[in-house]
């Protein structure tokens, strides 16, 4: 699909979504929020697409909500109804990238901020420009953390640092993102996309269907027990032993070669 404020490409297994409002430094409006949502969705069924990779166009990932476009309402005094934006807006696609069977990485190229940066963290994987700025922002406008940020942030840093996070609203640049566990790489600015690219290139060569399965797992893994995981994972192993992929996965262990999946 190709719309105003998302653009897509497929080269090589890897479907590049962008968020498209350089401008407004990738906020977003009701339309880009409906957009990214249709791209993600085609991600899911184009078998083309085997990895995922979410950026934005010029010097932001995304600043999050697009206040300016409430300004007349914020300007009257009226009391704001985000609860239904974000049942509306943000938590559907939270919920299509932690659903979708197939691995989605997080291209962060400059700065991310509230909403952009639990986009970011709902990904599956995250690389920054050593260039990019984290911000957990709410706080800042008297809000509270949104689009899954609470229940990431705990998880990837413990409480304690959440709350560090979440109530100060510090800005984090890319080395302490890294040394923090926010991101998984940190790129140099010049050459970020290719990097990117030869990360994506190894996540679509992958065995598409054991990735699907192992997201499933890890998702589930941190919200139950012990003994639900050990369920859950048998029950996965028993699926993925049938595919083609694990077989042909064995024989090139077998002939000491690189093997060549098909999500199969």
């Amino acid at each position: 699909m190709q719309s105003e404020t998302v653009k897509t490409a497929t080269s090589d297994g890897i479907l590049w979504i962008t968020l498209n409002r350089p401008e407004k430094l990738n906020a977003f409006n009701e339309e880009m929020g409906s957009d990214l949502l249709e791209a993600l969705k085609e991600a899911e069924k184009s078998p083309e697409a085997r990895c995922v990779v979410l950026t934005g166009e010029g010097k932001a990932f995304s600043v999050g909500e697009d206040l300016a476009g409430n300004r007349a309402a914020y300007e009257s005094g009226k009391p704001m109804l985000l609860g239904e934006v974000i049942k509306r807006k943000y938590n559907p696609i939270v919920g299509r990238i932690r659903r979708m069977d197939k691995p989605v990485l997080a291209a962060v190229n400059g700065v991310t901020a509230g909403a952009g940066l639990g986009l970011a963290l709902a990904c599956d994987l995250r690389a920054a420009s050593e260039k990019a700025t984290f911000h957990e922002a709410f706080i800042k406008v008297g809000l509270v953390p949104d689009t899954g940020t609470s229940f990431w942030l705990t998880r990837i840093l413990g409480l304690g640092k959440a709350m560090e996070i979440g109530l100060l609203g510090e800005p984090i640049d890319a080395a302490r993102a890294m040394s923090l566990g926010l991101v998984n790489w940190v790129f140099p600015e010049e050459g970020f996309r290719a990097q990117v690219a030869k990360i994506a290139g190894r996540l679509a060569k992958g065995p598409t269907k054991a990735m699907g399965m192992t997201k499933r797992a890890l998702n589930r893994a941190v919200v139950v027990d012990i003994d639900s995981a050990l369920e859950y994972e048998m029950y996965l192993q028993d699926v993925a032993g049938r595919t083609q992929d694990h077989v042909e996965g064995v024989r090139a262990f077998f002939d000491k070669r690189d093997p060549a999946f098909t999500g199969q």
